[in-house]
C-alpha cells in the first residue's frame, strides 16, 4: 500500500526533461579516432528522436577536453531540476594504474574521482552513466551512488583492452530488438542486456577470449552485477530509466496537453517494474490483482494519448 501510495502522489508531477551528453576520448589512432567519432555522432542522432524536451549534447575532439567536460557539466547543473533525468555517456579508452581510473581525452586525462564531484552537483534525481572505454569496471565503485545507475564496459580495471561495447549500445538506440517488452520505450535495463549478450556473442562468434565483461550496479551497492534481477536487487532503477522513446511520444510531449499524461505513463510502467520485482514476497492472488488494476490503468492513459 505504501508504495501505492507513493506512486499515486507522483502522479500529479510535471513531465521532466531529459539531458544526455555523449564524449568521444582519444582514440590513439587514426582508426579509432574516427571509429570513437563517427559512434557519438551516430548516438547524438539516435538520441534526438527523443523530442523537444530531451536536450543532447556531445563532446568530441578539442570540446572533450578536461575543460571542457567540466564546464558543460556544471552549465547543466544549473539549469536542471531535481525530477529532471540525465545521462553522461563515454566512448573511447581509458586506463587504471592499480588506484586511479583515468578517461583518455585530448590534454589532461579526467579522473572517475572528478567526474563523481562533477555527477554530484547535477541536481536531477535520475542520473545514468554509462561508460563504455577500457578498464571502465574500474570507476564503477567510484561512480556508483543511490539513484544513479552505472554501466561499465568492463568488470575491472585489469579488462584494458578496446572495447566494442560501444558498438552494441549504439545497435540498443536503433535496433527494435532492444525494446523487449514491446512497449516503445528502450530503458537503461533492456539497452544493456541487448549490448552485453551482444558483446557476447561477438566474441563467440570471432572465437576469441572475452575481454570484456559489462557491468551494472543501480543500488549504489559498488559492486555492480552481470545479470541485473530481483534474485540481486540490482536493475529496478535501470528499468525505469528511458534511453529512447516511441516518436509518437516524443511529438506528444510537445504538447502541453499531453505533458501529464506521458507523465503518468512513465509513473504506471514504473509501478509495474517495481511491483515485478516484489512478487516473490507478494501473495500471488495480491500481486494479480495489483497487475491487473495497473495494466488496466496503463492502457487507458495510453488510449488518451494516442487520441
Amino acid at each position: 500500500m505504501r508504495m501505492l501510495l507513493i506512486f499515486f502522489l507522483a502522479l500529479g508531477a510535471a513531465r521532466a526533461s531529459n539531458y544526455f551528453v555523449t564524449i568521444a576520448g582519444l582514440g590513439g589512432t587514426p582508426e579509432y579516432e574516427t571509429q570513437f567519432k563517427q559512434w557519438a555522432a551516430a548516438m547524438d542522432k539516435a538520441l534526438h528522436v527523443n523530442g523537444g524536451d530531451c536536450h543532447v549534447e556531445t563532446l568530441t575532439g578539442s570540446a572533450a577536453t578536461r575543460q571542457g567536460i567540466r564546464e558543460t557539466l556544471g552549465r547543466l547543473a544549473g539549469e536542471m531540476k531535481p525530477d529532471d533525468a540525465f545521462a553522461l555517456l563515454m566512448i573511447g579508452h581509458g586506463t587504471y594504474d592499480g588506484v586511479e581510473y583515468k578517461f583518455n581525452i585530448p590534454g589532461p586525462d579526467i579522473t572517475a574521482q572528478e567526474l563523481e564531484s562533477l555527477l554530484n552537483r547535477i541536481p536531477a534525481t535520475r542520473q545514468l552513466v554509462v561508460n563504455m572505454t577500457s578498464a571502465s569496471g574500474a570507476s564503477l565503485p567510484v561512480l556508483a551512488k543511490k539513484n544513479r545507475v552505472v554501466i561499465t564496459a568492463t568488470k575491472s580495471g585489469t579488462e584494458k583492452n578496446a572495447t566494442v561495447f560501444a558498438r552494441y549500445w549504439l545497435d540498443a538506440l536503433q535496433n527494435a530488438a532492444a525494446d523487449t517488452d514491446k512497449n516503445g520505450t528502450v530503458s537503461a535495463l533492456e539497452a544493456f542486456r541487448y549490448t552485453e549478450s551482444k558483446t557476447a556473442a561477438y566474441f563467440q562468434q570471432e572465437k576469441l577470449l572475452a575481454t570484456e565483461h559489462a557491468m551494472l550496479d543501480d543500488t549504489g551497492a559498488k559492486t555492480g552485477v552481470r545479470d541485473p534481477a530481483p534474485s540481486n536487487a540490482q536493475g529496478l532503477l535501470a528499468a525505469a530509466f528511458p534511453v529512447i522513446r516511441p516518436p509518437a511520444e516524443a511529438a506528444a510531449a510537445q504538447k502541453p496537453g499531453k505533458q501529464k499524461l506521458l507523465a503518468k505513463k512513465e509513473q504506471l510502467e514504473a509501478a509495474i517494474d517495481r511491483l515485478k520485482y516484489e512478487k516473490a514476497a507478494m501473495p500471488a492472488d495480491d500481486y494479480k490483482k495489483q497487475l491487473s488494476a495497473l495494466l488496466l490503468q496503463l492502457a487507458q492513459t495510453q488510449q488518451e494519448i494516442d487520441q
